[in-house]
Order: structure tokens, then sequence, then C-alpha cells
């Protein structure tokens, strides 16, 4: 028996993403209106595997995190990190875990003696689940924050982009566009000329 090689909407939309020309056109498609700030042949891909221990004293925990996608690029001279982390189901903790790989990065800079600042972040959560995503978009709702301290409480907030809530419209390269399009279609039911 021959096995068969079983494609996921995970590794699909990762391998997808992971071409240059559409990582920066989904990205400048979803996150700048269209507007061509991130250019395919400034992207450099980043190393993003990430370890830390926890230890609280009754366990030591070595976690390895790593986000789907990350590339290194520069933004009006800025050096900058985007970041895609693609889900194909709710999470209910996607705040708290894209705060945490945010974090554990900017730990990481910190340790690098030749950054004199830390590298911006912006990371994308590229949801593809049949569901209307009804889960917290900040780290403010999940707490009951008494008005008297809601000033001195830090949140952290995601950005999910629906791929059937993209405007393909604004997608420039063809290719991608033709991808989030036929997405969209399925959703939709429209099988006929994919």
């Amino acid at each position: 028996m021959i096995p068969i090689n079983k494609v996921t909407s995970d590794s699909a939309c990762r391998t997808f993403l992971s071409n240059d020309v559409s990582f920066a056109s989904f990205y400048n498609a979803a996150i700048f209106e269209g507007k061509q700030i991130i250019h395919p042949d400034r992207l450099v891909r980043y190393e993003n595997d990430i370890s830390f221990i926890i230890n609280d004293s009754k366990r030591a925990e070595d976690k390895k995190r790593r986000r789907d996608i990350v590339v290194k690029t520069d933004v009006d001279g800025v050096c900058c990190l985007f970041s895609i982390e693609h889900q194909s189901t709710i999470d209910k903790n996607m705040v708290i875990r894209c705060g945490n790989y945010e974090m554990l990065e900017y730990l990481k800079q910190l340790k690098n003696k030749k950054l004199k600042r830390l590298v911006p972040q912006v990371m994308i959560v590229f949801y593809t689940g049949d569901k209307k995503w009804n889960t917290p978009l900040e780290l403010n709702d999940y707490f009951d924050i008494p008005e008297e301290l809601k000033e001195y409480v830090n949140d952290w907030k995601i950005k999910v982009v629906d791929v059937k809530e993209i405007d393909a419209s604004k997608i420039k390269d063809e290719q991608t566009r033709y991808f989030i399009e036929a997405i969209q279609e399925m959703y939709k039911g429209n099988y006929e000329g994919l």
C-alpha cells in the first residue's frame, strides 16, 4: 500500500505563505489596506524557535514555542519582524499565546549585545475556521478590572484576520488573491470553477 501524504489546512497555509510574494501580498492587504509597505525582495526568514524553562519549585518544564512564519524586513529603514500564526480552530488562549511569543522574542533580543534597540513585531493570527472568531482579542477581555485600576493594567491585543472577511481586491499578487478567493468560495459552498 502506498502511503498518502495528508495535507492539512495548517501545512497548506504555511507552505503557501512561506512564499515571499504571497507573504508580502497577504500582509499588505490584511494590515496595510493594500498599500505596498512590505516588499517581497526584502524579506529574510527569521529563526523563531524559542525555548524557556518554567520553574515554580514544584516542577521544571522545558517548553518550546514556534510561530508558523516569521520574517525580518525594514519599514521606512527600521528593522521589523512580521509573523503569521495560522489557526484553523478557535483558541481561547490566543491572546496569551501571542503575547508569550512576542515577549519571549523581546527577552531574546535583550540578550543580543549588538542590538541598540528592540526590533518591533507585528503578528497576525490567520484564521481559516468555519465559525466566527468569538474569543478575546485583547488581554483585558479576560479580566474583571475595577474602574480605578483600568489605566494601570497592561493590555495585549491581537489582530485576527478571518479568511472569510478579507477584501481580496486589496491583494495585489494574482496567485495570492486566487488562493484567498478559492478558500472564500469554498466556505460559500461555491465549488464550480475552482
